[in-house]
């Protein structure tokens, strides 16, 4: 992996996942297609990624996994890109001075509140990944968010200081390559990053209260940690651990 990336800025995009997706074909390994708006940024369960223009990071790393020295990836261990690419927000952010955790799968939060959010898509061949585009909004300069937004944070509010975009992404991305290299290049290293990843999770060992979005129903639990095949393990007393995928439970913030 030691061919240098790009990064391809625009002034304003629909959504950078959706560029990158357009453009795959013409891209290089880790190209990053950064805008500095969207019209159309997209999070996590079909919500809009809503940014102020210019104030953010808006951008998306493409990955062609077994071609130019990046190694192939099943498809059954995709959850380690997630890992990854939320790895690396927290390290950016905590060599700034800004403490973050994991909220499973990718969310970035310091504290309660949001700083981060982490979309990623993948192209599956066979039983392999043949593309993965990783799309990442992170909140640098904004102070004044829409009141839709519940608990939005950013480095700004948490630390004082203006952070430049260019610099700052050309930053995260280095981090990036180097713990992609890092897990990749060994089991010894993707367990190492798998384990980052469980010490990094927001609210683990804690009790909070959950939502089961399949009933609605509120409950108490303690988060243990992932299972194998990446979903969130949560100890209910009474019953035990139980196993939720992505969208069968919400946090209570």
């Amino acid at each position: 992996m030691g061919k240098k990336y790009d990064i391809i800025w625009h002034e304003r995009l629909d959504s950078t996942n959706d560029e990158a997706g357009r453009t795959l074909d013409s891209l290089d390994n880790l190209s990053v297609i950064a805008a500095e708006s969207q019209t159309a940024g997209r999070g996590q369960r079909g919500n809009v990624w809503k940014s102020a223009p210019g104030d953010n990071l808006t951008f998306s790393i493409v990955l062609k996994p077994g071609d130019s020295g990046i190694p192939a990836i099943k498809a059954s261990r995709q959850f380690i890109l997630s890992e990854v690419a939320a790895l690396s927000i927290s390290a950016f952010l905590n060599e700034n001075g800004v403490s973050a955790r994991i909220k499973w799968p990718n969310d970035i939060y310091v504290g309660d509140r949001k700083i981060c959010g982490i979309l990623i898509e993948h192209r599956i061949r066979g039983a392999q990944i043949s593309a993965s585009i990783i799309g990442i909004g992170l909140n640098l300069n904004q102070t004044a968010f829409p009141p839709d937004l519940p608990n939005p944070d950013s480095m700004k509010l948490e630390t004082g200081r203006d952070f430049d975009p260019k610099s700052s992404l050309r930053r995260l991305t280095d981090i990036f390559a180097g713990l992609l290299n890092k897990t990749l290049s060994s089991e010894e290293g993707a367990r190492e990053t798998e384990s980052e990843y469980l010490d990094s999770l927001y609210r683990k060992d804690e009790t909070h209260n959950f939502i089961d979005s399949a009933s609605e129903t509120a409950f108490e639990g303690i988060i243990r940690g992932i299972s194998l095949d990446a979903r969130l393990l949560v100890e209910i007393p009474g019953i035990g651990l139980k196993a939720f995928s992505f969208k069968e439970i919400r946090y209570v913030i």
